[in-house]
């Protein structure tokens, strides 16, 4: 199994934290998020991880140099990395269209490894992870579900469209089928200059389009936060980080 990473983009809203370095390099207790993906993803024995990249490419690089890890995982430039998370997925488009079943992935989350787990162990093909205790409003990306299907997955959405509601963690599972569908998706939306759209937006259209060959595991309860604004920071440092080194600690 592969692992695709979208650590492109410039954390303009981190402030200087953002500026100064990608968002995937910022550490926790002495780690960077780079280094406990690529943790997790080891321990769960992915074969290959490929890294999309863009502001300050360079640092992910000597990164992953750092790490040791240069004999399994890649980088892709995208040079367009001011714009949308789409035109990640499309520089990427060759690796989704190769065959391989696969984990698609945020870079700026810091989270415990059952949820790596959860992906890798599930029995759903094509997988989204659901978080039901997250904060209401515009921010977060919701995952709706109705009669036990996924029918939405937008930030903003209708309140009576859906049984329940849970955040999306930015973590999937796509058979090789689904995964040249999103190729392909993704080529036409930069062919119809969509540039600007986020990646999130391709894998809706595949998701509406077949519904009943989704599906998702609910991972409320396991610490987990996607790392946006330098409140995001405090918080992972003085409540997410805690929790995982605990959880972890009792293994």
């Amino acid at each position: 199994m592969k692992a695709i990473v979208l650590a492109a983009g410039v954390g303009q809203r981190l402030g200087k934290d953002g500026q100064n370095q990608p968002k995937c390099l910022l550490k926790f207790n002495g780690k960077s998020l780079l280094e406990r993906h690529l943790n997790y993803l080891r321990h769960y024995q992915i074969d290959e991880v490929v890294i999309a990249v863009g502001y300050q490419a360079e640092k992910i690089q000597d990164e992953i140099k750092a790490l040791a890890a240069e004999n399994w995982v890649t980088t892709v430039y995208n040079p367009d990395y001011t714009k949308g998370s789409v035109i990640s997925l499309w520089t990427l488009r060759q690796h989704l269209a190769a065959g391989d079943d696969l984990l698609l992935m945020d870079a700026d989350v810091l989270y415990h490894r059952h949820i790596i787990e959860r992906l890798v162990k599930t029995n759903i093909s094509n997988c989204f992870l659901l978080d039901r205790d997250f904060e209401p409003g515009d921010e977060p990306v919701k995952l709706c579900v109705k009669d036990n299907y996924l029918v939405e997955f937008r930030k903003q959405v209708a309140l009576t469209l859906y049984d329940f509601a849970g955040e999306s963690v930015g973590f999937f599972r796509f058979e090789n089928a689904i995964a040249r569908r999103l190729a392909r998706r993704t080529e036409k939306y930069i062919a119809d200059g969509l540039h600007d759209q986020p990646y999130e937006e391709v894998i809706r259209d595949l998701l509406l389009e077949t519904p009943e060959v989704f599906g998702y595991e609910d991972i409320t309860g396991l610490p987990w936060i996607e790392i946006d604004f330098p409140e995001d920071i405090q918080r992972a440092e003085n409540e997410i980080l805690p929790k995982i080194e605990m959880a972890e600690y009792e293994l």
